[in-house]
């Protein structure tokens, strides 16, 4: 690890002004795919492969920013000792982060993998009693709960894990920042009264041009939030009416987006952090974000982390996990990859409601990595993916 000034409180305190001062300066950067039914490459995409492409823009909407609410790492019990972190949350969308914890303390010496959350999972389970990691970070909740399910995991303390909500959090494994199913439209040509708010409506009252990204990680999590709560025969007549109607289809959310924006599609389903990015390129971009209602179209999942049961030092492990819940992390969260802040004292980026004021549904986000079964019923529907 650098070497750095003398760690006191004020220390401490010198860098977390800079690395918001940081956070919040960042606007040229490309920003990661979304794949997996998280915002990285998760090996279920259907580009195949663990990369990422830069597709959008960070930093919209944090000029004049309050300094964020919530616990910060000053007041956290330091970092010392060794860890290593299996990250399924790509570099280039959290490294900075990352690199801030690790450059805070000057006795922690930390090493970061970074993988795809399913081949992170499948490595710590083939590598049993013998892995080295000390932490798995999740893109997404199913691959943590796959990894609590196997029985790798232990744990975390009550004042780690009770920071979050509870349908944020097991005793396994807590959620770090989130991620609402919305409904993109454009503002030209539509109102958001106009817009139903039942998910199931749109393909047979929606009146204007539909697109999706079938083939993307997220959609493909959506629609089996939907098999899951409508039932498969109401999930494939749904889908065979998005065919029918012909509803315009792209290889991303992020581009999915952006066509609202250009005005060749009317709406589409995607993850409300996309709409941000495109606002972030063009502020009067005519798109904005709706929500249906306690649905399929409605999902809240999260990105995560677990303490492993080899972890050499848990202590150290779940710390490292509380710092991922600190006020400049959940900021951090918030500005440059416009996810929802789990942590309630600090916001969302955006015009967009809290978290409490989503009608999310009342679903098991594990179950939405069992992406198998959503994919055949997709296919026999005609989608083509």
């Amino acid at each position: 690890m650098t070497n750095h000034e003398s760690e006191t409180t004020d220390g401490r305190d010198v860098r977390r002004r800079k690395f918001l001062a940081a956070a919040g300066a960042v606007g040229a950067a490309g920003i990661a795919g979304c794949n997996g039914s998280g915002d990285e490459s998760d090996g279920n995409d259907a580009d195949g492969g663990d990369g990422e492409s830069a597709i959008g823009q960070i930093g919209s909407g944090r000029a004049g920013r309050d300094a964020p609410g919530g616990t910060p790492m000053a007041e956290m019990p330091a970092l010392e000792g060794e860890l290593t972190v299996y990250s399924g949350r790509g570099e280039f969308l959290v490294g900075e982060l990352v690199s801030y914890i690790d450059d805070l303390y000057d006795d922690f010496d930390l090493t970061v993998r970074y993988n795809s959350s399913t081949d992170h999972v499948n490595a710590i389970i083939n590598e049993g009693e013998g892995s080295p990691a000390d932490v798995f970070y999740s893109v997404n909740a199913g691959s943590l709960g796959a990894l609590a399910d196997a029985g790798r995991t232990q744990a975390l303390p009550d004042d780690v894990a009770g920071k979050v909500r509870e349908e944020f959090r097991t005793e396994q494994w807590v959620g770090t920042s989130g991620r609402a199913r919305t409904v993109p439209y454009n503002t030209n040509e539509f109102s958001e009264s106009d817009l139903p708010d039942d998910i199931m409506a749109y393909p047979e009252e929606f009146e204007g041009d539909l697109g999706w990204a079938p083939s993307y990680g997220s959609a493909q999590a959506f629609i089996t939030a939907m098999r899951l709560l409508e039932g498969e025969e109401a999930t494939r007549e749904w889908l065979e009416a998005m065919v029918g109607r012909g509803a315009a289809t792209y290889p991303d959310e992020f581009r999915t987006c952006q066509e609202i924006a250009d005005g060749e599609i009317d709406a589409a389903f995607t993850n409300h952090y996309y709409i941000q990015r495109v606002l972030d390129g063009n502020p009067e971009a005519p798109i904005a974000t709706a929500f249906t209602q306690g649905d399929a179209g409605a999902v809240f999942n999260v990105a995560g982390a677990a303490v492993v049961d080899t972890a050499a030092d848990a202590d150290l492990a779940a710390n490292f996990v509380r710092h991922l819940l600190s006020s400049e992390a959940q900021d951090y969260f918030a500005r440059s990859t416009f996810e929802y802040p789990l942590i309630p004292e600090v916001e969302p980026i955006g015009d967009l409601p809290t978290i409490d004021e989503l009608d999310v549904p009342d679903i098991d986000l594990s179950e939405l990595s069992n992406l198998e079964p959503t994919i055949d019923l997709m296919r026999d529907a005609g989608v083509q993916i």
